[in-house]
């Protein structure tokens, strides 16, 4: 039986058959934008968050390295990462300099932050789960994990 697409304004029309790739780019978007909404009431953007989360993982992380795990620029990185600096959320080790590898840590101000960013995501998760069960939301990272490690 063929899936049909739900009624949206930007996608297809309600009760066409849909594709799985549009489909999953649709709920993605509609779970980023709901993410990113619930960020900024906490002070942070994904990628301040994407930051703090990478460099709480692995401290010392280089811009450069963080710019390639999100996908953006190392001067976007810079950037993102001298606003965590301005609010106290990370702190610089090293001294600033053309061509030097940055010792950039997670403060405790960065922590609580990171935290706050962790509880965004679990409330939208509960929305999700709340939406397809937690039966279909199981397969639905299976699959998902299954299709980022083949495609």
């Amino acid at each position: 039986m063929p899936v049909t697409a739900p009624e949206e304004e930007s996608g297809p029309p309600a009760g066409a058959t849909a594709s799985p790739s549009l489909l999953l780019m649709m709920l993605g978007r509609q779970l980023r934008e709901q993410t990113e909404a619930a960020l900024r009431d906490q002070g942070m953007s994904m990628r301040h968050f994407s930051a703090l989360g990478h460099l709480a993982h692995e401290p010392g992380l280089s811009y450069s390295e963080l710019a390639r795990r999100d996908g953006i620029t190392a001067q976007s990185m810079q950037s993102t990462l001298r606003q965590l600096q301005e609010i106290g959320a990370v702190e610089l080790l090293t001294e600033p300099g053309r061509g030097r590898t940055a010792d950039l840590q997670v403060t405790e101000t960065g922590q609580a932050l990171l935290e706050r960013g962790r509880a965004v995501l679990r409330a939208v998760d509960r929305r999700l789960l709340d939406a397809i069960g937690n039966e279909n939301a199981e397969l639905l990272a299976a699959t998902t994990l299954q299709a980022l490690r083949t495609l």
